[in-house]
């Protein structure tokens, strides 16, 4: 299964594509990161991320999209425009009709660390180990979208047993 892991936002959309290999394996095909100017009007950064999401799923073809949760604290601003950031990606893969799972940060914590309260840093070199890669993928919305999609990919399997 491939599966585009993304962690939504208006000024960085975070992407990764991963897959299974053989056995227990998994591997990257593909991650980076959308990113907008600050400047710029909001309808347009919308577009632009929309824009991105659907070129990357029309270049690696995934199975099904992870996307995160919409988290916030305290600042309910943020929150609603990254909510219109995550709106366009499940958009995105409604007009592509690919299955789209949502994760918690808990649950994509606890999946790759088995620990619900693991720092950022902690999550960002489980998806170095896991991956093979050389070094944590930055940004961190780009480790953090990899997460995502390995973390589908573990429920997946769970459910298949």
């Amino acid at each position: 299964m491939r599966v585009l892991g993304i962690d939504p936002g208006i000024g960085r959309t975070g992407w990764g594509v991963v897959e299974d290999a053989l056995g227990s394996k998994v591997k990257v095909i593909a991650f980076g990161c959308i990113e907008t100017l600050a400047r710029t009007d909001l309808s347009i950064r919308i577009e632009q991320v929309f824009d991105g999401i659907i070129e990357i799923i029309d270049r690696y073809k995934p199975q099904a999209v992870s996307v995160e949760d919409l988290f916030f604290n305290t600042n309910v601003s943020t929150a609603l425009i990254v909510g219109q950031a995550r709106g366009v990606v499940l958009l995105a893969s409604a007009k592509h009709n690919i299955p789209v799972s949502s994760y918690t940060p808990l649950q994509v914590k606890i999946a790759l660390t088995g620990y619900g309260r693991a720092e950022k840093m902690q999550v960002g070199k489980m998806v170095k180990v896991m991956l093979n890669l050389s070094e944590v993928p930055k940004p961190d919305d780009t480790a953090d979208a990899l997460a995502i999609g390995l973390t589908h990919l573990f429920s997946y399997k769970l459910k298949e047993k």
